[in-house]
């Protein structure tokens, strides 16, 4: 995978497509896919209209019970129990899910959490690398066979404009010397792509390719832990908590690059790519607000590497270990 790959291949679609959108025309009639953080956010849009275009949706959620209320009414969705922070969690869905004998076809990893206070989970893991990352790569290691057994599967690691924020930090993952939440999700949301390089490169004898991608700016429940003062402060939204930024996403425009990403028939044949507006990002240009594309770091085949070895390491799962 090189830079030169990173570039847009006209889809003719845009910031503002939804994802009902980029379905016009696509039949899932019979494809099965697995979302996770798919009852909230673009999540849930994803959720809806990948099942209103035929697909079989499974949901596996930290809450099931929210999941169930928010999903009522979208045919053709199942709900499970999934805590990403938790690999004795991840290992129980992903052996429940083996066991009913069914393939996956598409793999959205949507869930994650953003900027929240310093929060240690497992054995004492930074909980942003852990539940964005981490938790996604023993998930998908997990479900290998099942992604595998499919018809030309698909991945994707919905990652973010954020991980211009920070590369991975190998001299101190765990932010043991140190907490900055906004770094800290800048260096998971590089992970999220650097996992999609190299499981495509992984994973193409088998069929299967994986995409990773910035949604854009959407005001949902990811913000969560961020105070009110502070997004009024980036300029996000006013006293009244009303968005400011014209570039911002309604959640139906926000799931539409990853709806793009698990189904185009315009990226057959592509994988390890960053995508961002329904297209192939460009490499980075511009800072701040004005910043677009994806940094060199994040798409580096030997960082992706040197990652899953990382990954495999810290959860002792890798589905590919007895292949190389």
């Amino acid at each position: 995978m090189t830079m030169l790959q990173q570039h847009p291949i006209g889809t003719g679609f845009g910031a503002k497509s939804t994802a009902t959108e980029v379905l016009a025309g696509v039949d899932l009639t019979g494809r099965l896919g697995i979302v996770t953080g798919g009852y909230s956010g673009i999540g849930l849009e994803t959720t809806r209209a990948l099942a209103t275009a035929g697909a079989h949706v499974v949901v596996p959620a930290r809450r099931p019970d929210r999941a169930v209320e928010a999903l009522a009414g979208v045919d053709g969705v199942e709900v499970d129990e999934l805590d990403l922070g938790d690999l004795d969690s991840v290992h129980g869905f992903a052996e429940r899910f083996l066991a009913s004998g069914r393939g996956v076809d598409l793999m959205i990893d949507s869930a994650g959490i953003m900027a929240c206070p310093e929060t240690r989970v497992g054995p004492g893991w930074e909980a942003q690398f852990a539940t964005n990352h981490l938790g996604h790569f023993a998930l998908v290691n997990r479900l290998w066979p099942a992604l595998a057994g499919g018809d030309g599967a698909r991945v994707v690691s919905v990652s973010s404009r954020g991980h211009h924020r920070s590369p991975v930090r190998w001299d101190d993952v765990q932010f043991e010397t140190g907490y900055d939440k906004w770094v800290a999700y800048g260096q998971a949301k590089t992970a999220n792509v650097l996992f999609a390089v190299h499981l495509d490169a992984l994973g193409q004898d088998a069929g299967v390719r994986a995409f990773a991608l910035h949604p854009g700016g959407i005001l949902t429940p990811l913000q969560r832990h961020l105070p009110k003062e502070e997004m009024v402060g980036f300029g996000w939204i006013d006293e009244d908590g009303n968005g400011l930024l014209d570039t911002f996403k309604t959640p139906e425009q926000g799931a539409a690059t990853q709806v793009f990403a698990a189904t185009s028939p315009q990226l057959a044949g592509l994988g390890g790519l960053y995508l961002e507006d329904c297209d192939v990002a460009g490499p980075a240009s511009g800072e701040g607000a004005d910043a677009t594309g994806v940094k060199d770091y994040a798409v580096d085949p030997d960082q992706a590497a040197r990652l899953w070895a990382l990954s495999a390491s810290l959860t002792g799962v890798d589905a590919f270990a007895s292949t190389r």
